[in-house]
């Protein structure tokens, strides 16, 4: 069997200790943004009011936004020699960001908690990007600045929503 340090050698040039600490933070950032891409469709199939086309359609975007970040994340665990999610056992095992399972959730009260957990997941992806720093990663650091861009872009998009409603 092939641990991940042998694999390391022929994946990566980063050491044992960075390979570790990247993918396990990568695996929890993986699990969040399923997380939010399921919360994010959720919204979307649910959504209802007399903004319900626009609210529809935003949700749409920013979720096929999100779900493209997923192959990205795993991916890039997996180049630098370690695993990623198995199962949605997994992702709940892993994911910060909270599940919402009410029967009914008003538009925007939809809206607020997207942005707050939009808000969130910046916040992750930063200290995402700190472990990377630390042990010089650049190219995960690079993508990373990429989704907060894309993240912090989402979050503005909600906030002026919600400003004008």
């Amino acid at each position: 069997m092939t641990t991940t340090q042998e694999l390391q050698g022929t994946l990566s040039d980063l050491e044992s200790e960075g390979v570790e600490q990247i993918s396990a933070a990568l695996r929890q950032l993986l699990a969040d943004v399923f997380a939010l891409y399921v919360k994010t469709k959720n919204f979307h199939w649910h959504m209802s009011g007399k903004h319900f086309r626009d609210y529809h359609l935003l949700l749409d975007e920013h979720a096929t936004q999100i779900f493209a970040m997923t192959d990205d994340i795993a991916e890039r665990g997996r180049k630098i020699g370690a695993t990623t999610l198995h199962s949605i056992s997994d992702i709940a095992r892993h994911q910060r960001l909270k599940d919402n399972n009410a029967e009914f959730v008003a538009a925007l009260d939809m809206l607020a908690e997207l942005r707050a957990d939009n808000q969130e997941l910046t916040r992750i992806l930063r200290q995402t990007h700190e472990i990377c720093d630390r042990h010089n990663d650049v190219a995960t650091a690079s993508m990373i600045e990429v989704w907060i861009d894309e993240t912090e872009r989402r979050t503005w998009f909600l906030a002026e929503t919600l400003r004008e409603a």
